[in-house]
């Protein structure tokens, strides 16, 4: 057999043979954001252990105990029976976790019988019911999720304030009109009423579950899960299914409430999309201005650009503002002979010569990066002024640049010095502009929409 080729801490290969009594045969890393390998074992007793080895490297960044706390959410949701995928073991040392496989897949957006997706999702809402049902005593999770919160403030803001308090290192000094309003409006705006307190996946929906046939097999990234309003995973759901669109969600809400015998809320469940969005958008911008190599920045770059632009329309769609996509730029801007050789060579050259699955996603990347800095060479100027146009409009002297006109609506939104109509329209040009502008990079999204709820 050949070596196994891989950059894993040094003990981990002999704790998964531990775990697993048996030989590993074969490892490959898996093509997704948060690291991941795909591991197979020989075991001594003649079987085959299929495992998914998920690891949090150093230190654990901001959230050293993330790793832990979706392993132990996903030991209790199986002794309950929620189908999840099994644990085999984890490492508090090596900070890693051996969960089972699940044979079945994930991709539900690319299923091509619209009455299989519909099945597949409303055996999904039905499990998701159960699901925020569950005895929070009997789950025992208190010591790795903490107290359990006792008004709708808390419920609503206790993750919200977890992320602006492990992310203040960045947020202290970071100027972003849309982080800075977003933060503010989900403090404005806290849903009155929550039915009940629950177990909240976070960031639930497609893509975030296995199906196999007609059902949900396995829910899984747990990595977020909290105490917290139910509407909370719808608004998750809706999120995910603008990335993953799998036929619409009309029905599906109300499907949840018959089951769980919670009340539904949209008004809530668009909260809470916005909500996720700007958990999930702090880290991502961070990362698009602080990566380390090991990071795909390609996909963090469409993450950040289609999500500030979906978080300013649902924004909208809360308050009923109307908005609009704005015109872009004509033309192709002057080209670069230097970008375009660098462009075809990756695209003809070196991506269909490259077998092994993250290898090749690397080299994608790197094509993407260097269209994304063509495109801003083309269009940058002509962007900064449709921006110095707006921006004066709405600060009342036009700035010498956008970048200071950004820092002077971010200050303004700081002090309350603003309309929400003309904020949240504005901020959504913008944002569609900045998606236009990475276009290379939000193919890997193209022309998501969000869906109708009940």
């Amino acid at each position: 057999m050949s070596a196994l080729q891989h950059d894993l801490p040094e003990g981990t290969i002999e704790w998964i043979e531990s775990v697993a009594a048996g030989r590993v045969e074969s490892l490959r890393r898996h093509v997704a954001r948060r690291e991941a390998w795909i591991v197979d074992v020989a075991c001594d007793d003649g079987s085959r252990l299929e495992g998914f080895l998920r690891i949090q490297r150093e230190d654990g960044g901001v959230d050293p105990r993330r790793l832990e706390r979706e392993t132990r959410i996903t030991q209790a949701l199986e002794r309950c029976g929620i189908p999840v995928a099994t644990v085999h073991g984890w490492n508090p040392e090596l900070r890693t976790t051996l969960f089972a496989r699940d044979p079945g897949r994930a991709d539900i957006d690319r299923l091509e019988d619209p009455a299989r997706q519909r099945a597949i999702m409303e055996d999904f809402m039905r499990v998701v019911a159960r699901m925020h049902q569950l005895d929070l005593d009997a789950l025992a999770l208190d010591d790795i999720l903490g107290p359990r919160p006792t008004t709708p403030e808390e419920t609503a803001l206790a993750s919200v304030d977890e992320i602006c308090s492990q992310w203040s290192h960045f947020l202290g000094g970071y100027r972003d009109p849309l982080t800075t309003y977003a933060d503010a409006w989900l403090r404005r705006f806290v849903p009155k009423e929550v039915a009940r307190v629950s177990l909240v996946q976070g960031d639930t929906g497609p893509v975030n579950f296995m199906f196999q046939g007609d059902r949900v097999s396995a829910i899984v990234d747990w990595e977020l899960g909290h105490w917290g309003d139910p509407m909370e995973d719808l608004g998750n759901i809706l999120v995910r299914e603008f990335y993953n669109p799998c036929g619409g969600l009309r029905g599906l809400f109300e499907l949840y409430a018959r089951e769980a015998g919670i009340p539904y809320s949209s008004f809530a469940a668009r909260y809470y999309a916005v909500h996720q969005n700007f958990r999930g958008m702090v880290p991502i911008h961070y990362v698009c201005l602080n990566a380390h190599p090991r990071e795909s920045i390609a996909s963090y770059l469409c993450y950040r650009y289609v999500g500030d632009r979906a978080t300013c329309e649902m924004l909208a769609q809360a308050m009923q503002i109307e908005v609009e996509r704005p015109e872009m730029p004509e033309g192709e801007g002057e080209r670069d002979i230097l970008a375009e050789s660098a462009i075809h060579a990756q695209d003809a050259d070196v991506v269909p010569a490259i077998e092994d699955p993250f290898a090749r996603s690397r080299a994608e990347a790197v094509k993407t990066l260097v269209a994304c800095m063509d495109r801003k060479r083309r269009y940058g100027k002509a962007l900064d002024a449709i921006e110095c146009e707006e921006l004066g409009a709405l600060l009342g002297r036009r700035p010498d640049s956008a970048a200071e006109g950004l820092v002077l609506l971010d200050a303004a939104i700081r002090a309350g010095r603003f309309e929400d109509e003309s904020l949240v329209r504005y901020l959504t040009r913008h944002a569609w502009r900045d998606e236009w502008l990475y276009a290379p990079a939000v193919a890997l999204y193209p022309e998501r929409r969000w869906s109708e709820i009940d």
